[in-house]
């Protein structure tokens, strides 16, 4: 029997990407807030109440890093750019696009210079830090730098972002230095896990897909440039942290609603993304066709891990443990298997609306994922 090491720090064998269905009473909560029909502090003594009770549920199912289930957020990654200093909350005539629908047409723009001093989201950590028991790891997930910058790519952003940064370099140099002072003051806090969430690189695939589509012998040095300046930022954002901060990134095609915004294979940002972010780990999404093969897996470094998203958050149906298993293994051909791990392909509630399943399923989901981690690496 092969002998695989032991994970004491994060990517565990048998994971989660992050955030969790919402419990109705913290939806009804939230609802009530947005009406003016209870107080700030009656709105977090709910989430207090739900984030404790999410952290028992976590550690009963034998995770080994849990969150808070982005319990105090909206979206995944607006709520903590509202939270940088020099942004604000602002609102658009569409939202973002997915397969299916179109969500809320929130978005975050620019009042000044982005600074990255006394974010709310440290505190959001110190409360799971204070509510875990001995041995249980908090993982605290955040958007990556990148995705900020992707944000100003929007047409109406753009134009708010010139305001203030009539030169991009400066602007990614503040987003990195930003991001730097966040995850400092969450080191300080206790912090020893990040997870970078990262939709970029997803729609970068996209992109590239739908312009080989229209002609194969089309110029992608733009898009090539564009996954250059998303990398840099995301590396410069992390560089030079202690060295027990352990840094990973997720990577994902849209999770909203149960439905996606982006499709393509890993082929494209291979020589970017995953032969040279400055991450341990890289979490992917795998859960269908529209990823692609495991070929681009070859470009990731030996000494760093992939977790594989191969169970989906987008539906209640449960996969088949055996087809998971040969898809490992499959898996394992490109990338060593003794560095690789199992997870949800995203989080069950990347925004407030949850994705279309129940409770129930979710924990048989994570279920699945612990028995299938122990059967194949013990």
């Amino acid at each position: 029997m092969t002998e695989f090491t032991a994970r004491t720090t994060s990517p565990f064998r048998f994971d989660i990407v992050g955030s969790f269905l919402r419990p109705q009473e913290l939806k009804d909560a939230r609802a009530k807030y947005a009406k003016g029909e209870i107080s700030k502090p009656e709105l977090t003594e709910v989430e207090n109440h739900c984030i404790e009770d999410l952290i028992k549920k976590e550690e009963a199912a034998g995770l080994k890093a849990v969150t808070d289930g982005e319990f105090r957020r909206s979206w995944w990654h607006l709520d903590f750019f509202w939270g940088l200093g020099g942004v604000k909350k602002a609102i658009l005539q569409e939202g973002y696009h997915f397969a299916d629908e179109e969500t809320r047409p929130e978005t975050a723009q620019l009042t000044g210079k982005v600074t990255g001093e006394n974010h709310p989201f440290v505190e959001y950590f110190k409360f799971v830090r204070d509510h875990v028991s001995p041995g249980t790891q908090v993982k605290q997930t955040i958007p990556a730098p990148a995705q900020f910058l992707e944000e100003f790519l929007r047409p109406e952003n753009q134009a708010n972002a010139k305001k203030f940064y009539p030169n991009l370099d400066e602007l990614d140099h503040d987003v990195a230095a930003a991001y730097h002072q966040v995850i400092e003051d969450l080191y300080a806090a206790g912090c020893r896990t990040l997870q970078l969430d990262d939709c970029t690189w997803g729609i970068s695939v996209n992109n590239f897909a739908n312009l080989k589509k229209k002609d194969p012998n089309a110029d992608t040095s733009q898009l090539k440039a564009l996954q250059e300046r998303f990398l840099k930022v995301n590396n410069e954002a992390i560089a030079g942290l202690p060295t027990d901060l352990t840094v990973n990134t997720h990577v994902c095609r849209g999770n909203y609603h149960s439905t996606w915004a982006a499709a393509g294979g890993y082929g494209p940002v291979a020589d970017t993304l995953l032969a040279h972010e400055n991450v341990k780990t890289f979490y992917l999404e795998y859960d269908s066709d529209r990823a692609g093969g495991f070929e681009p897996l070859t470009a990731v470094p030996d000494d760093k891990y992939v977790v594989l998203g191969l169970v989906t958050s987008k539906s209640g149906e449960l996969e088949d443990k055996q087809a998971i298993i040969d898809r490992i293994n499959e898996a394992a051909k490109y990338h060593p298997l003794n560095r690789l791990c199992l997870s949800p392909q995203c989080g069950f509630a990347s925004t407030e609306e949850g994705n279309i399943l129940t409770e129930e399923q979710q924990w048989a989901k994570i279920k699945l994922i612990k028995e299938i981690a122990e059967e194949i690496w013990g």
